[in-house]
Formats: C-alpha cells, sequence, structure tokens
C-alpha cells in the first residue's frame, strides 16, 4: 500500500492534458446544450484556438452535434453546440435480489431498449446466459455505425451475494455458486463487451445525480430502499465508492431496531423487514414488481414499518452528516412512489427531532424519482461517463488502451 505522501507512480503526461482538456469541453457542451464555441472557451478558461480544435475534434468523433447560425447579434455569427445522443451507446444490467433489469441508452440517457424479469433470488447457474442473450437482443436494436459506438456493459449487483442470498430462501448451494462466480468477467466474456462492476447503491445514486435538474447538489446521500438498503454517496460533486466500490454501505449502520435493540439499517429500512413484519401477521409477500403489490390492503403493517424504516433512515441521515457535509438526501425505493413520499416525511420528521441543537443545519429531505430504473440506468451511464467524460486519471489512461 502506497503512503500518501508518496508521489503519484505516473505523472500528468500531455496526452493526460489534452485528454482533460477534451473532456472539460465536452462536459461543458453537456451541461450548456446550444453553447457557442466563444463561450466553451470562456467557461473552461482554455484558448480560443485550443477549445475550437477540441470541438472540430469532438464533432469529427460524433460526440458533438452543430446547430444553426444564430444571426442577428452583436459581433461574429455564433453556432451553437450541442450533445450528439448518437455519439456512445452503453448497456446497464441490475442483477438485484429479487429482479435483473437491463437497459440500452444513449448518450443522452434516453433508453432504448429494456428487459425486466423478476424472480425469488438470483440464480447463479443461469444468470450468465440469460444477460448474455439479452445484451444480445439489445444490440439488434442498433445499426452497423450505432453498434461501432457501443462503449461498453456496466453491471451492477449487492456486494458479496453470496452471504444475503441465504436470507431469501434460496437453495444451500446458491451461496457457494455466488461465491464462485466473477460476474463481471463472466458476463465480459460472454458478450464480447468491455465491462465494468459497481454497487448497485452507487449506480443507483450515480443515475440520480445524472438526472437531476441544475444545480446539482454537491454533497449528496441517496438511499435506495429495495430488499436491503442500498445506498450511494456523492462527495463534493464525485460518486465516492472507495477502493473497492464497496465503502458507501450506510445500510450496516447500527440504528434502533424493535425493542429499542440495536439492529442493522437494511433490517429496519428494507422490503425483507416489511415482508417480515408481514409474515408474522401470517400474510405471505407475493412475487414480482413491488408496484403491484396490494399496499392498501396491508395499511397497518406498512404504517408500523414506514415510521421505524424513517427513523432508521434519519439515523443514519444524522450520523453520515456528522462526517461529511450533507447537502441532500433523496429518498428512493422499488415500491410505489406514494410509499416513497411517505418514507420521506417519516425521516424528516425523525430527523428534526435528532436535531439537539436549536442551529443544526439539516440536510433536505426529498423523494427520488427513478425507482428500480435507478440501478441499471446508473450502471450505464457510470460507463459512459467513465470513457467519455470522467476527468480522473484512471478513467482518462484507461480510455486510451485499445
Amino acid at each position: 500500500m502506497s503512503d500518501f505522501f508518496e508521489p503519484a507512480g505516473r505523472g500528468v503526461q500531455h496526452a493526460s492534458l489534452r485528454a482533460a482538456n477534451r473532456r472539460a469541453v465536452l462536459n461543458t457542451i453537456s451541461f450548456n446544450p446550444g453553447i457557442s464555441n466563444a463561450d466553451v472557451s470562456r467557461r473552461t478558461g482554455l484558448a480560443p484556438q485550443t477549445a475550437s480544435a477540441i470541438v472540430s475534434e469532438l464533432e469529427e468523433d460524433g460526440l458533438i452535434t452543430r446547430g444553426e447560425v444564430l444571426r442577428g447579434r452583436r459581433g461574429q455569427p455564433a453556432t451553437p453546440l450541442y450533445l450528439d445522443y448518437s455519439g456512445a451507446f452503453g448497456i446497464g444490467c441490475d442483477i438485484s435480489w429479487r429482479h435483473v433489469d437491463v437497459v440500452l441508452i444513449n448518450l443522452g440517457s434516453e433508453v432504448i431498449g429494456r428487459y425486466r424479469r423478476d424472480y425469488r433470488y438470483p440464480d447463479a447457474a443461469t444468470i450468465v446466459a440469460e444477460v448474455a442473450n439479452v445484451v444480445a437482443e439489445l444490440l439488434e436494436k442498433l445499426d452497423p455505425r450505432q453498434r461501432a459506438r457501443m462503449v461498453g456493459l456496466g453491471i451492477t449487483s449487492p456486494s458479496q451475494v453470496w452471504r444475503g442470498i441465504k436470507r431469501l430462501g434460496a437453495p444451500a448451494e446458491q451461496s457457494d455458486l455466488w461465491r464462485a462466480l466473477d460476474i463481471r468477467t463472466a458476463i465480459a466474456r460472454e458478450t464480447g463487451l468491455p465491462a465494468s462492476w459497481s454497487n448497485d447503491g452507487s449506480s443507483a445514486c450515480f443515475a440520480t445525480m445524472v438526472m437531476s435538474d441544475p444545480p446539482r447538489p454537491a454533497n449528496l446521500v441517496h438511499l435506495y430502499v429495495t430488499t436491503f438498503l442500498g445506498a450511494g454517496i456523492a462527495a463534493e460533486h464525485t460518486l465516492y465508492e472507495g477502493p473497492t466500490g464497496n465503502s458507501a454501505d450506510l445500510g450496516s449502520m447500527l440504528v434502533n431496531g424493535e425493542n429499542g435493540r440495536r439492529a442493522f439499517g437494511h433490517d429496519v429500512a428494507s422490503m425483507i423487514a416489511l415482508e417480515h413484519r408481514l409474515a408474522a401477521a401470517g400474510v405471505e409477500l407475493p412475487e414480482g414488481d413491488p408496484a403491484d403489490w396490494p399496499w392498501d390492503a396491508w395499511e397497518p403493517h406498512v404504517a408500523a414499518w414506514i415510521e421505524a424504516s424513517g427513523s432508521a433512515l434519519a439515523e443514519i441521515v444524522f450520523n453520515t452528516a456528522a462526517v461529511l457535509e450533507v447537502d441532500r438526501v433523496i429518498i428512493d425505493s422499488v415500491a410505489p412512489p406514494a410509499i416513497v413520499a411517505r418514507l420521506v416525511e417519516a425521516t424528516t420528521a425523525a430527523l428534526a427531532a435528532l436535531a439537539v441543537f436549536k442551529d443544526h443545519l439539516l440536510p433536505r429531505v426529498s423523494a427520488g424519482v427513478l425507482g428500480d430504473r435507478a440501478p441499471a440506468l446508473g450502471a450505464a451511464q457510470l460507463i459512459m461517463f467513465r470513457r467519455h467524460f470522467s476527468r480522473q486519471l484512471e478513467d482518462m489512461l484507461a480510455a486510451e488502451i485499445p
């Protein structure tokens, strides 16, 4: 392990500086559609000639397009610049505890094709072949020119599936199969596409960041109430994943559970916690999309679960905000929007009760809008972001490798 004060193994070479400038220009055009060449130069701090050369290069690569010249203004006529949504494509695959979701998107995050299937547990013996078949079908939606601009496949899943799958009633051998399965390598081999892996909570967080209206929060906590409690953190506009991709596991924080006993957030603010409440009342959780569950018929149990979940989520937010300067908290879920709204309300009320100091600043809590689409969408966006937009040195160097 390298020491903090050791110099980096590789400095920023001229090519890396050029790549950083290129990505700065592409980001500027992406978030300011219709911007002119001159404004690109001003916003990026690049010399006009440098900015113009990079714009031409991006246009040649099919990543941006020019609109009609704007006349009738002072100075030279300006040509608006836009991101070309057909300039790149990505596939995101969410292998969740209760469903698999595969989505094909373009550079503008428009969905071109999607596949989803619900199950009781992810079967390690069949999931790779299923995903490979779906990917092949989705690629058929692209013409040869578009297929040449396929960046790759982003795979997202819970960390250490082999541990949690025991709690879903899966056969005992599934734990061993998942422990032996390198899901990224296996799917990359079967599809022939470059593949990356990210935790499902981080992927959902990234999708929320990308799809949020500007100004985007610099420091965001994203809580995703699914089978267990997924979570993601954005610190200073950067997705925080840690060295292994698992550093935002806020669901593993200890909170007050039933009868004041300490419990993991996963065991309180999650669908599996609701499942246990229903089972205790003799109600079996149905299979299929949670959006189609009979929530109204379960109201007494749902109300108690929402209250307990709100308290647990508030503790998690409060403790996270003690470490990070959190601007926003977004709560999303595989549950219907009406349930998410109640979770937000319960969390906000419980969070206010924890603010023991009169001047304690609390982050704003709001509901997400992506629901169960977030992880797969974020996985696809992440692989394209790292290929074309990220200015992290390791991402730029990886993009240079043929």
